[in-house]
């Protein structure tokens, strides 16, 4: 069992950074696949980015988000930066197993985190 709580949401300008933090729970973080889901009202949870031995990202973040984590501290962070107004979401930590694939669609990832709420002004 994995437990992931989600910090470092808030109000931010156009053109800003927040970088979201997610603890874990266990001793086995290193074991698995991170990623980050954003959903915004009356839309789908959509995936932002994920982490393995590599990291993949969302087209419509790449070059403005970074995704990296620190086994040591159980955590998985998300730099983001040059936000817009489009970014503004609950944004969500999930967790699998990670047995090699790759996994963008939400309902592959085993736990999740309650969510952070991001919102960006024009």
């Amino acid at each position: 069992q994995v437990q992931l709580v989600e910090s470092g949401g808030g109000l931010v300008q156009a053109g800003g950074s927040l970088r979201l933090s997610c603890a874990a729970s266990g001793r086995t973080f290193s074991t698995y696949a991170m990623g980050w889901f954003r959903q915004a009202p009356g839309k789908e949870r959509e995936f932002v980015a994920l982490i393995k031995r590599s990291t993949y990202y969302a087209d419509s973040v790449k070059d403005r988000f970074t995704i990296f984590r620190d086994n040591a501290k159980n955590s998985v962070y998300l730099q983001m930066n040059t936000l817009k107004p489009e970014d503004t979401a609950v944004y969500y930590c999930a967790a699998y197993r990670d047995g090699g694939s790759i996994y963008t669609d939400p309902s592959r990832y085993d736990y999740w985190g309650q969510g952070t709420q991001v919102t960006v002004s024009s």
